[in-house]
């Protein structure tokens, strides 16, 4: 059961945490996990992807040849970074950002920080909805491991906030 996940978008985006929150959750599930992360020089508004691999058994190898999940969050992270994902993989664009969806027959299409901003207050806690959609989407970690990966991980005045994001994101995939 080898899931292997890009999530990317710009430097500040937060893809990165949300990426190392998802590997967390998954190793407390009782899986195997690993995360890499890559970004450009300007880091701040750069394009960035983390990658995360999650198998039942022993991963040897910690890159990410053919995803089977890619998150865009900005439509250069979305022109860079789709590529190589497996033709029967799915495609997860933040609509408003990515407004030329890459030709691909399974994409999914949620306003992930026109949610963060309207709904959760600010568009900081984006990437924790992108990982309520990603929740929803893989259906490999249940939302309450993934809850407690998120408590654990982000500031503690933010907590509310944050499980407020991640249950939006989470909801709004059908």
């Amino acid at each position: 059961m080898r899931k292997q996940i890009r999530l990317s978008g710009s430097g500040g985006q937060g893809v990165i945490t949300a990426a190392i929150i998802y590997a967390e959750a998954a190793v407390a599930a009782g899986m195997e996990a690993v995360q890499s992360q890559s970004y450009g020089p300007e880091a701040r508004g750069g394009a960035s992807k983390s990658e995360v691999i999650i198998d039942n058994g022993p991963i040897y190898h910690p890159h990410v040849s053919v995803p089977d999940v890619v998150l865009a969050m900005t439509q250069k992270a979305a022109d860079k970074y789709y590529g190589d994902l497996h033709p029967e993989g799915i495609l997860i664009l933040d609509t408003d950002l990515v407004p030329e969806a890459p030709d691909f027959k399974n994409i999914i299409r949620v306003p992930i920080t026109k949610i963060a901003i309207e709904q959760a207050g600010k568009s900081l806690f984006a990437n924790i909805v992108a990982l309520g959609v990603l929740t929803k989407v893989l259906q490999l970690v249940d939302l309450d491991t993934v809850r407690k990966a998120v408590a654990h991980r982000v500031p503690p005045h933010t907590v509310e906030a944050n499980m407020k994001a991640l249950q939006l994101g989470y909801d709004s995939v059908e």
